[in-house]
């Protein structure tokens, strides 16, 4: 029996099939394109074991492609980090998850599981993923993102070409700018806006991340070396759950998920005063001018005109576990709670921008669309630099 192991990590994919190898013929992919080729290729497999994140590359948005692109039924087990929440537990059974395991699995539930869902698969029996769950926007919502969007540009063209000429004019480059961004129910899409920064600005931007103004403070780093965690040390007893970091120090093992996360550093990245920015860039980023190309991600339904702002492949990794996925349940917008509640202010944390995100998933209505709507004026003309 064939078995794929979608991971980026190369020492998790070594140990799980050490683990079933004898069991099973275990295939480790880290990049969703070559796994995507060996299907095309002709080659069949099993099952699939997916233990990424699902915001990242080999996660839902690669087992869409798969459920879409290849008629073959075949079953995929989610191995998740943490307690999945239940919304985005929908998500993953609409994307054509069978199950859901944590890492801390029991080795011979997981490979009955495998052999059940495998045979039953051949049988043409898999159970399908109810379909009929993704996010729909309401009715009334999605009229007023078309209605606006389209009176929008109309009325703005002219100005949108003034723009897109100044910016062909100060620097060498398309005035147009995409990146991809993670939406509603973890969607990648292409999110446009205006180019206001140099041409290299995504290569410059290892070199500055330490002025990140979502960073964690120095003093709050966790320290490597311990031998106990901090509580259990207090505690005066020896940790129960024990590994071996790479420096060959016992480690407790809350201590190294702790130490890992501080690694990672923080989920949003925000550069105040960005010397990647051109001076046009400049005017255009604190009017908000730049955002009026996702006018056009309105209309095709990537987006709405207010939600959640749709993140960075890199950032959505980083919070689509725990209860911050509940983030994505709700729509991508151009503009949002947080953006009008504490938009640029060097005292707003990670933390609370997170809990506004999932403040407007919960409770977000018409009323409270135009409310941050008519917030979102005076917001716009900022004197910050973010």
């Amino acid at each position: 029996m064939k078995v794929v192991y979608l991971s980026p990590d190369f020492q998790e994919a070594a140990e799980f099939e050490k683990e079933f190898g004898q069991s099973f013929e275990v295939k480790h992919f880290d990049n969703p394109k070559l796994f995507l080729n060996s299907l095309e290729n002709g080659d069949r497999y099993d099952v699939i074991i997916d233990a990424s994140s699902p915001g990242s590359p080999l996660g839902i948005n690669l087992i869409r492609t798969i459920k879409n692109k290849f008629t073959a039924t075949i079953p995929v087990i989610w191995i998740a980090d943490s307690l999945v929440p239940a919304t985005v537990q929908r998500m993953l059974m609409a994307a054509g998850v069978s199950d859901i395991f944590y890492q801390k699995y029991d080795k011979e539930k997981l490979s009955t599981r495998i052999n059940y869902l495998a045979r039953i698969s051949k049988m043409d029996m898999h159970p399908r993923a109810n379909s009929a769950f993704a996010y729909k926007y309401p009715l009334g919502k999605r009229i007023f993102d078309i209605v606006v969007a389209s009176t929008a540009l109309l009325f703005l063209s002219p100005i949108l070409l003034v723009i897109t000429l100044l910016i062909k004019l100060e620097s060498k480059g398309p005035a147009f700018y995409y990146s991809y961004r993670v939406g509603t129910g973890f969607k990648i899409f292409k999110f446009w806006k205006f180019r206001s920064m140099r041409q290299d600005a995504d290569q410059l931007l290892d070199s500055i991340k330490a002025f990140n103004q979502y960073q964690t403070p120095a003093k709050e780093q966790v320290e490597e070396g311990y031998s106990l965690c901090k509580t259990c040390a207090e505690g005066g007893v020896e940790c129960s759950n024990k590994l071996i970091n790479e420096q060959g120090q016992l480690i407790c093992e809350q201590q190294y998920i702790e130490s890992k996360k501080t690694k990672s550093g923080a989920a949003f990245i925000k550069i105040a005063n960005d010397p990647r920015i051109t001076r046009l860039g400049m005017f255009l980023r604190n009017t908000s001018i730049d955002e009026l190309p996702q006018l056009y991600n309105v209309l095709r339904g990537d987006m709405s005109i207010v939600g959640n702002r749709p993140l960075p492949i890199y950032e959505a990794e980083k919070i689509t576990t725990d209860e911050y996925a509940a983030r994505f349940i709700a729509p991508a917008g151009i503009t949002g709670l947080w953006q009008v509640s504490k938009r640029g202010k060097g005292n707003m944390s990670e933390a609370e921008r997170k809990a506004l995100d999932i403040e407007y998933a919960q409770k977000f209505s018409f009323r409270k669309d135009l409310y941050i709507l008519l917030k979102t004026v005076p917001a716009m003309f900022q004197k910050e630099n973010v």
